[in-house]
């Protein structure tokens, strides 16, 4: 029996070439302002349209600030590039969710919030973090951008396949850990690297009891452990997210697509090249320390000695820790922080403000601390309001920003400040990722939102 990524990939392939990599066909293209410019000039140089426009659909979201988006970019780049996709839209006939639209939002974050991903798709756009809309039960990976130019002229791409993981995590998670814990502990197990070259299949008891936003967020991270992509197969709590969205199919066709997503698993037989099962009791709230995401203990825990660490990676350790300013050994409960960041493709959702708000009620913003809440989409901005969750932000001493990709990387004007520690529910935390100097510990909602408050790196279960 096939494994589920079996089965979409195979339904999908145009052609196999001998000795050489498959011509798969793409369901959906998502573009954004950084990765498309150039494929868009390749167009052009070779007198090509784009082949099915209809299944393309472009947004800034790197570039743009998170405040006065009525205004123009400051920033020449970033402004050069917001309006370059709009003219490329425009002359090839795409959909385009514009600045300030109220379809506007991180590409990754809008996409299934509007039903534009489905169960047993394939998604690729020029984003490494395209792997989150995996949790609907598609197959969804990064591309670079001659690959983009590739799929706007001939809707398909040329890919070697991927070999099959599957990742059992079994149990239920404690109170206080949350789907973001259960990926930081992934990558600290398996490091960086250790999905490469693979596709993960998400499984057991902890993913089936995620909710939707919460297998978002742990396939968000799949490329964190160098994995292609990763997904979850769909499930009844898939179709009824999925069910009345904007562009999920409608009446008789909804019912034959459901019918067809039913199908959409691994069998009891199905053989994966690599299969690995950990326990939800092993997993507490965590926390980064280093300059990869696989740098993490939990918050309990120290950071490790340097017996601890094998000798080849010893002096990549040593400089990571000299870079944020850690000692071996050191615990970071208590640790000053100076920023706090909500929002990115991996922690911007309702479900995420929610675990926010659920920490910061009738308490108070540390006065030295600087927050940016930054909702991943307009819609995510109007079901915080229609829930009431601004005003509990509010009287806490929050406020809520525009959406966009923020602070997640220095692409824009939300950049902390060179030897800021920042506590961040985005996905990475390289060198100067948040900005020049920056220093980033990874963490999830809760966990922000008790560093928000106490001004240290804090355990939410405290507050739970």
């Amino acid at each position: 029996m096939n494994t589920l990524f079996d089965k979409i990939w195979d339904k999908h392939v145009v052609q196999k070439i001998d000795d050489g990599p498959t011509q798969l066909y793409i369901d959906r293209l998502y573009c954004h302002e950084v990765t498309s410019p150039q494929a868009f000039d390749g167009l052009r140089e070779r007198q090509l349209k784009c082949f099915r426009p209809q299944q393309v659909v472009c947004m800034p979201d790197h570039n743009i600030q998170t405040h006065d988006q009525d205004q123009p970019i400051a920033d020449p780049v970033s402004r050069a590039q917001v309006e370059a996709l709009e003219r490329n839209c425009r002359e090839f006939g795409l959909t385009h969710f514009g600045v300030m639209s109220p379809d506007n939002g991180i590409v990754h974050v809008v996409g299934p919030e509007k039903g534009l991903t489905l169960p047993g798709m394939t998604i690729v756009c020029g984003d490494s973090h395209t792997s989150t809309h995996g949790a609907v039960g598609a197959v969804a990976f990064g591309i670079g951008t001659s690959e983009v130019e590739m799929v706007l002229a001939s809707q398909c791409i040329l890919q070697q396949k991927p070999k099959s993981m599957r990742i059992n995590i079994n149990g239920k998670l404690a109170p206080g850990v949350t789907p973001k814990d259960v990926a930081l502990y992934l990558m600290a197990k398996l490091t960086t690297s250790g999905a490469t070259g693979y596709f993960v299949e998400y499984a057991g008891e902890v993913v089936s009891d995620m909710s939707m936003e919460g297998r978002l967020t742990l396939c968000n991270l799949s490329i964190e452990m160098g994995a292609r992509g990763g997904f979850v197969a769909p499930d009844e709590k898939t179709f009824e997210y999925v069910k009345g969205r904007e562009f999920a199919p409608k009446g008789d066709e909804w019912l034959k697509a459901v019918e067809y997503w039913k199908t959409l698993k691994s069998g009891d037989d199905a053989v994966f090249d690599r299969e690995l099962s950990f326990e939800a009791d092993d997993i507490e709230p965590r926390i980064t320390y280093g300059t990869n995401p696989g740098m993490g203990i939990g918050i309990s825990q120290a950071i490790p000695t340097i017996d601890q660490i094998d000798a080849k990676g010893r002096a990549s350790f040593s400089k990571a820790l000299q870079y944020m300013g850690f000692q071996p050994g050191e615990r970071l409960l208590g640790h000053p922080i100076d920023y706090v960041f909500l929002g990115a493709c991996t922690n911007g959702r309702i479900e995420d403000f929610r675990a926010f708000a659920s920490i910061v009620k009738g308490r108070k913003k540390a006065e030295s601390v600087t927050a940016w809440l930054v909702p991943g989409s307009w819609a995510v901005d109007r079901q915080i309001r229609e829930e009431g969750i601004d005003k509990v932000l509010r009287e806490a001493g929050f406020e809520i920003r525009q959406p966009g990709c923020s602070a997640c990387l220095a692409m824009n004007d939300d950049k902390v400040p060179a030897g800021k520690y920042c506590v961040s529910t985005s996905n990475r935390n390289f060198e100067g990722r948040q900005g020049p100097g920056a220093r980033t510990l990874l963490a999830s909602p809760l966990v922000a939102a008790a560093a928000a408050i106490t001004g240290v790196v804090t355990d939410p279960r405290q507050f739970i």
